[in-house]
């Protein structure tokens, strides 16, 4: 595995069990059997009711393209390899909405309202991070 030269997440006690999951190739995101709401990014209590009593479930790792933007310039160094790079708003299936990459496609296919599933890049032995790339239709 090469150095990794842009910056890297640091679990804590919130989001490890996340990061965990997603080394495994699994993408986890809470849910707040209170009021129903699944969310992501991970935080201690619930958004929808204030909960503090969350559970993590397994997202199906599919869902569709919200917004998105193509980066030409980068922010710094460590990015100027990737570009150009696509950032997006991915709706999931379970209802919540995630940022991140979208790989596997040129910039210029990508569409809102584009199917996606999660893949992950393993940055580090600890680290993996999700990405979403298009789901060919048959």
């Amino acid at each position: 595995m090469q150095p990794y030269e842009k910056p890297i997440p640091e679990p804590d006690q919130v989001t490890a069990p996340f990061w965990t999951a997603a080394r495994e190739g699994r993408l986890l995101i809470q849910h707040c059997p209170a009021c129903g709401v699944h969310q992501f990014y991970p935080q201690s209590s619930c958004r929808g009711c204030l909960s503090d009593n969350l559970e993590w479930v397994d997202a199906k790792g599919k869902g569709t393209i919200y917004s998105y933007t193509v980066v030409h310039r980068a922010p710094n160094r460590p990015f100027e390899p990737d570009v150009p790079y696509t950032v997006a708003l991915v709706d999931l299936d379970e209802g919540c909405r995630m940022l991140s990459n979208i790989v596997e496609v040129t910039p210029e296919a990508i569409r809102v309202g584009m199917p996606v599933e999660v893949v992950f890049e393993a940055i580090s032995p600890e680290i993996s991070l999700p990405k979403f790339r298009p789901i060919e239709s048959s």
